[in-house]
């Protein structure tokens, strides 16, 4: 995965700064949130591993697949990630553009772990303490799973806040071991 990521940034990065000189950022990240799913999906990540298939080819069906007409940049964005045989870190490249973009909009998606769902006052002042701790505004989801057992697991950007029972439990032993 990290290997991925260190391969996509560069492009991420570029894409980010065509977007931002375009006020498109809204834009971008909606097509290559949707390029990132296409090529993810089993027939179209075979297609693109396939040696018979040119770039041209792959490049063509993806942006037939986003809807045909494309803006210009984002089409040749499209057509160098092709000529550079990259078109399948599309997904990483989406995810990097995107906290690019959360970082430049002082916004942070949260994704909050728990065993039941928050009230709605728990989450209220569970998204201010983020935003207080972040300083920045919070997107904040909450999922539940029941293996959780008690308190929260926080995904905060590339932070995790592991406030669970079993996260208690094991930073105890691993406390009590050394």
């Amino acid at each position: 995965m990290s290997s991925l990521t260190t391969l996509a940034r560069p492009y991420a990065k570029a894409a980010f700064e065509l977007a931002q000189g375009q006020s498109v950022l809204a834009d971008w990240d909606h097509l290559l949130g949707a390029a990132g799913g296409i090529v993810s999906e089993e027939s179209m990540a075979s297609l693109l591993g396939n040696p018979l298939v040119a770039s041209s080819q792959a490049i063509s069906i993806l942006s037939e697949a986003l809807g045909g007409e494309l803006d210009i940049r984002f089409s040749n964005f499209v057509d160098v990630l092709g000529d550079n045989d990259r078109l399948s870190l599309l997904p990483e490249i989406a995810v990097l553009f995107r906290h690019l973009k959360e970082e430049a909009e002082k916004r942070l998606s949260v994704r909050v772990v728990s065993a039941i769902a928050l009230e709605n006052d728990q989450a209220e002042r569970m998204k201010n303490a983020l935003a207080s701790r972040f300083n920045r505004e919070i997107e904040m989801v909450n999922e539940i799973d029941t293996s959780v057992l008690g308190g929260a697991v926080i995904y905060a950007g590339d932070q995790v806040i592991d406030g669970s029972l079993l996260g208690r439990l094991r930073n105890l032993e691993n406390n009590l071991s050394s």
